[in-house]
């Protein structure tokens, strides 16, 4: 049944009154502006392209979870050689090598106080584990520093893949000295 004698008053169904009130004003604005905020990120991340693709997103995501699986596996010249092959971590360790070694190694690392690193003559070993070793324990009898504790594991390991793409470059720099590498 339906009655109209009151004002405002649409419908009446089992005793329960439907009014015909506008809907409040703080309603409408969240409506608005989440339409208002759909339309923007549709925009943003399906039409215009300039927003992070899925594609795009997953690459970064397996690119963390490969870093965060090598800094947690023991160290091997395997995953050093693996970490070697992550751009995004030699690019790091290129970062933290002109920081911190090129004073003593050259930009290029070409040996200047400290040993030629493009050569294929290594003082300490020239394995990747063995380059390590030194980098992170430093070697105190010809002043270089112990790293590890300095710069923290990732860091060192980051530095060590860049170091083993120096190797074998032949920079022209200081004289070869060691032993050739194996």
């Amino acid at each position: 049944m339906s009655s109209n004698d009151k004002s405002g008053v649409l419908h009446v169904y089992d005793g329960i009154e439907e009014m015909d009130h506008h809907l409040p004003n703080w309603w409408l604005f969240i409506l608005w502006s989440t339409i208002a905020f759909g339309f923007g990120y549709w925009f943003y991340y399906q039409v215009s392209g300039t927003g992070p693709g899925s594609m795009e997103v997953y690459k970064a995501e397996a690119a963390e979870a490969a870093r965060n699986a090598a800094s947690n596996k023991p160290v091997s010249d395997e995953t050093l050689l693996a970490l070697m092959q992550d751009a995004q971590s030699v690019e790091q360790g290129k970062a933290q090598f002109t920081q911190q070694c090129a004073s003593c190694h050259g930009q290029k690392g070409e040996g200047l106080i400290g040993p030629n690193l493009t050569d294929k003559f290594w003082l300490h070993g020239g394995t990747p584990v063995a380059i390590h070793k030194t980098v992170s324990e430093g070697v105190v009898v010809k002043g270089m520093p112990a790293w590890e504790r300095t710069l923290g594991a990732e860091r060192v390991r980051s530095i060590v893949a860049y170091v083993l793409t120096l190797k074998d470059t032949n920079v022209p720099g200081k004289a070869p000295q060691g032993e050739p590498a194996q």
